[in-house]
């Protein structure tokens, strides 16, 4: 792979999000210290959990996190300033700091305000080539219920569900459940619909633990997903990386150790049952990488996934999630991750494609979706104004 040139690339996490620490160990563990192997100048912009923004060589090093020295960086300075002129500039509050041009963005935001589209409108408005999906449509596969509808109707099967606004279900808390009891069957999966990590999700066997799953869900998001789960499950999921031209990594299936769904706490602190397991594959490695299914159904998957990244217009990377009916060998779109944790590097890493050779790939690919943005005519020239 031939590297592209030097350039100065601004990396950010953190957010206004419940997945704000997990986006911090994506960040300086997966694109942070391989764009330094490769050469570019990086600058890190952590975004603090109240929305300001923070640049300096100390926010790449993951102790000050540990530490709590976060803290003290954010009080020493203030927030960084943004301009537009040209592109984008971050703006340092001191004096003695010059502003920095920023070449490529590369957003490592997972969850609100930043992996949901409020991010790329930004740096889309900015004209700064940035990695990732574009503005609608991880606006769409942020929003469960939304990329479900897409699915639906364009002819991808997902399982039964209801949603309800948080504010319907606080003023009729009742008509909330019989309309689930009349629709589903349990087991269901109740789910804040835009969040990722598994944040807020319960899993609810009978009508009697419905109401407290929908008031956990209530208390992350403004809309709630409640779905049907699927019997004879295995669940697989698919990275894939491109703009037109996909390129697939492998089906991953999670190995969970109990019949219970992958929480926060399985996925991230418990590293799927067994810190320091020799298995490969998953943060920490608790995965089958290539997922064992039959030929046919594993080929299914990856189609699939091509489909669902295809119609919702995702760009650059993302991560889709499937479910199996295994018995009747049927297959079901479940929702997008637009920036995986980690950008799922072990999968890729599988794959033959080293976590130095994807952030340069991603690189090249936000170069590409920005030239074709900026070939779209944006003015239109009338008499409009001369008629007052």
């Amino acid at each position: 792979m031939e590297l592209m040139d030097k350039k100065t690339i601004a990396v950010f996490f953190g957010g206004k999000s419940p997945e704000h620490d997990v986006s911090i160990v994506s960040a300086i563990a997966n694109v942070i210290k391989p764009l330094k192997i490769i050469g570019h100048k990086v600058v890190p912009v952590y975004i603090a959990k109240n929305g300001n923004w923070y640049m300096g060589d100390e926010l790449a090093d993951i102790k000050t996190y540990q530490t709590g020295k976060v803290d003290e960086v954010m009080a020493k300075q203030k927030p960084v300033r943004v301009s537009f002129n040209g592109g984008l500039t971050l703006v340092p509050a001191g004096f003695r700091e010059k502003p920095v041009k920023v070449d490529i963005a590369f957003p490592v935001m997972h969850g609100a305000y930043g992996e949901d589209g409020s991010l790329m409108g930004l740096l889309r408005m900015a004209g700064v080539p940035f990695v990732g999906t574009d503005m609608e449509a991880a606006a769409v596969a942020m929003n469960k219920v939304l990329s479900k509808e897409v699915a639906v109707e364009n002819g991808i099967q997902t399982p039964k569900y209801v949603s309800f606004l948080t504010s319907e279900f606080a003023a009729d808390r009742k008509g909330a459940i019989r309309r689930t009891n009349g629709k589903l069957k349990y087991p269901v999966f109740v789910k804040p619909a835009h969040l990722g990590s598994s944040i807020g999700i319960s899993k609810v066997k009978d009508a009697k633990d419905l109401e407290n799953a929908l008031e956990v869900a209530a208390y992350y998001d403004d809309v709630i997903l409640v779905e049907e789960a699927v019997e004879n499950l295995i669940e697989v999921t698919v990275p894939i990386i491109g703009n037109d031209e996909l390129t697939v990594a492998n089906v991953e299936r999670p190995v969970k150790l109990t019949d219970e769904f992958f929480d926060f706490e399985s996925k991230y602190i418990n590293a799927g049952g067994k810190r320091g397991s020799k298995s490969k594959g998953g943060s920490g490695g608790y995965s089958e990488l290539p997922a064992k299914l039959p030929g046919a159904l594993y080929k299914e998957c990856e189609e699939l996934a091509e489909r669902v990244y295809k119609v919702v217009g995702l760009m650059g990377i993302s991560r889709i999630d499937l479910l199996i009916d295994s018995k009747a060998e049927k297959v079901y779109f479940n929702e997008i991750n637009p920036m995986p944790g980690g950008l799922y590097a072990h999968n890729w890493a599988a794959k033959g494609i080293s976590n130095v050779e994807l952030v340069e790939r991603l690189l090249g690919l936000a170069e590409d979706a920005n030239a074709k943005r900026q070939m779209a005519k944006t003015t239109f020239d009338t008499s409009y104004l001369k008629q007052f």
